[in-house]
């Protein structure tokens, strides 16, 4: 899978190279590609943002450093284009299986007041948002993006890792243990060393089942 991120601060996207993604792109199951926006300005200056129409605070990303930009990266229209606003969609973990199945995904990051409204329209399929809270930029929004997309192609990581996560069949993740089996006075559940993988399993039910409905009842809704 190739994803493309358009930002206009490229620089902050290091932190993707390190790690688990960092190891499946030397493999080769992942390719990250970080577009400069202002290199498709015209511009002496590489400006890419001016005054909003209306008036109000702030500026606004310009559409054709944008246009240009995303059809330089996705020239045949193959890719999902989606854009990182506080307006989109919510961010879940299905969205994340859904877009790991597109072979080219290309994410834009808004800056400052946004982007003007006619490059979405014309260019591009969605607007995803990670959350009911507005940031300075789509530059983080989009590392998660990429993050939780990444990690579900095929070979990034191990397949079991991926089986009890939290929000894989709409539970949150079951506590886990390791070395020591006595810490500070609190020990491992028994039944983890039971060596009784039935027993294991069904007391790993019961604790998602009793954590999501502590922290998040919302997900047993039509369960």
């Amino acid at each position: 899978m190739k994803i493309t991120v358009l930002t206009l601060f490229p620089e902050m996207f290091a932190p993707l190279r390190e790690s688990v993604i960092g190891r499946a792109i030397e493999r080769g199951k992942l390719e990250l590609e970080i577009v400069n926006i202002r290199d498709f300005s015209e511009d002496k200056h590489k400006k890419c943002d001016d005054y909003p129409f209306g008036g109000g605070a702030g500026m606004v990303m310009m559409p054709a450093p944008i246009d240009a930009a995303v059809n330089a990266v996705d020239p045949g229209r193959k890719a999902r284009r989606v854009y990182m606003s506080p307006k989109g969609v919510l961010f879940t973990q299905a969205k994340a299986a859904s877009l790991s199945c597109n072979g080219h995904l290309v994410i834009l990051c808004g800056h400052y007041e946004g982007v003007d409204q006619r490059v979405l329209d014309l260019e591009f399929d969605e607007e995803i948002s990670v959350g009911d809270y507005v940031l300075t930029g789509g530059e983080l929004p989009a590392m998660v993006v990429c993050d939780c997309v990444a990690r579900l192609v095929d070979g990034v990581i191990s397949d079991g890792s991926l089986i009890d996560e939290s929000f894989t069949d709409g539970l949150l993740e079951y506590p886990q243990y390791t070395r020591p089996a006595t810490y500070r006075g609190l020990a491992v559940p028994e039944v983890l060393l039971s060596g009784n993988h039935a027993e294991v399993d069904k007391w790993r039910r019961e604790q998602s089942e009793t954590l999501t409905r502590e922290r998040r009842p919302d997900l047993l809704k039509g369960k």
